[in-house]
């Protein structure tokens, strides 16, 4: 299996302790700057559409099965795969955003919680019915 980097993050959120948990908990702007060889990928991506965004979580923890919920230690522990942690055997991260702006290989986002410098993968469109694209 390979993966290939299609983008990087450029935020202004650095430290994740400090970062929001989702998108929609109060997420900065952020810029997605995608690499030259797929620039035509972004054909028709345009200000107010909706994406989903799979990043590489590259600052997980790879060995974490076990977590409590947002880290409330009140609360029991649960298998990874039934959360959102960032911890996991293979961090991919999934955002759902808006594009506000696209300037060449450059776009503007919002509702982005992942970290400068997090490594997109893909990108996709939320899709309103079965017969879009």
């Amino acid at each position: 299996m390979e993966l290939i980097r299609v983008a990087v993050v450029e935020s202004p959120l650095t430290d994740r302790a400090a970062a929001p948990r989702q998108g929609d908990e109060g997420a900065p702007e952020a810029w997605l700057v995608f690499e030259e060889r797929v620039a035509d990928g972004l054909r028709d991506t345009l200000p107010g559409a909706e994406l989903l965004l799979l990043t590489w979580l590259d600052r997980a923890d790879r060995d974490v099965l076990l977590v409590r919920p947002r880290d409330d230690e009140t609360r029991p522990l649960s298998g990874v795969f039934a959360t959102r942690s960032p911890d996991r055997p293979n961090p991919v991260g999934l955002h759902r955003v808006t594009v506000l702006a696209v300037e060449g290989l450059r776009m503007r986002v919002t509702g982005l919680e992942a970290l400068d410098g997090t490594p997109i993968v893909d990108v996709k469109p939320v899709l309103g019915n079965r017969d879009e694209r």
